[in-house]
């Protein structure tokens, strides 16, 4: 698993971003396949989930994520939830101690935060979708009716899609232009006309800025670049792959 220094340094606080190492599930999803959606075999993935809330020192039962939905929706979570119960939602926060709150992903960004003063964590999935459409500003701002402030917040992106390997088609440059002029600056001219290459991580971190988290570490990690390390949809898609694992980022605060 990969740690974020800015986030290793606050009290209380533990996380991490799960690579596709250290599982039990073996062929595409080699082998820490945390994907409850995925066609892996449930108790695999079961097992590997696990193992991941062993090494976030909570009970398997909780460590959550959400049905994700490409969406800004964010959820409070007070307690864990049963998986056939995970709530259609894109961000999670809570305040609970021994409560590990996780995001999965196989390209998009990953993002965890925390106010460790204020104790409350949060989640984001952060895809161009939820991006676009505010999933960070959204879970800022419910960690911030929980009582955090935003200029205490730490946020760290985890192992995501790099520009170098998203290509977008133009439909998608457009609909970014249409929404904000200057967002111009996160496309590179791609190779195929009419396709640009979309900086997602630098997306993600000027929005967290303009929202007001001063605090901002990027793993720097390309899914797509590194098969060895991480599951990636697209890296799936362009092998003519059946299915492909996810990865599980996940945050939770130390029960005092």
């Amino acid at each position: 698993m990969l740690k974020a220094r800015s986030l290793s340094a606050l009290p209380g606080i533990r996380h991490a971003f799960f690579t596709r190492e250290g599982g039990v599930s073996g062929g595409l999803y080699a082998s820490l396949n945390g994907g409850v959606g995925s066609d892996d075999r449930p108790e695999f993935v079961a097992e590997n989930r696990a193992r991941m809330a062993a090494a976030l020192a909570v009970k398997p039962d909780h460590l959550i994520t959400a049905y994700q939905i490409h969406s800004p929706d964010v959820v409070v979570a007070e307690r864990p939830w049963a998986e056939g119960d995970r709530p259609r939602a894109d961000g999670i926060v809570t305040r609970v101690p021994g409560l590990a709150i996780g995001i999965s992903t196989a390209d998009c960004g990953p993002v965890l935060l925390a106010d460790s003063e204020a104790r409350i964590i949060g989640a984001a999935h952060a895809g161009w979708r939820g991006a676009l459409t505010g999933v960070l500003e959204r879970a800022v701002a419910t960690m911030e009716k929980l009582g955090a402030k935003r200029a205490r917040i730490v946020a760290a992106l985890g192992p995501t899609i790099s520009q170098a390997n998203y290509e977008v088609g133009q439909d998608l440059v457009d609909r970014f232009l249409a929404a904000d002029k200057s967002n111009e600056r996160f496309f590179l001219p791609a190779a195929r006309a009419g396709h640009a290459q979309f900086d997602l991580p630098g997306y993600i971190a000027a929005r967290l800025a303009r929202a007001g988290v001063n605090s901002f570490e990027d793993l720097r990690q390309c899914t797509y670049g590194d098969p060895e390390r991480f599951f990636s949809y697209r890296r799936a898609t362009h092998r003519a792959e059946s299915d492909y694992g996810r990865h599980i980022n996940a945050i939770a605060m130390v029960q005092t």
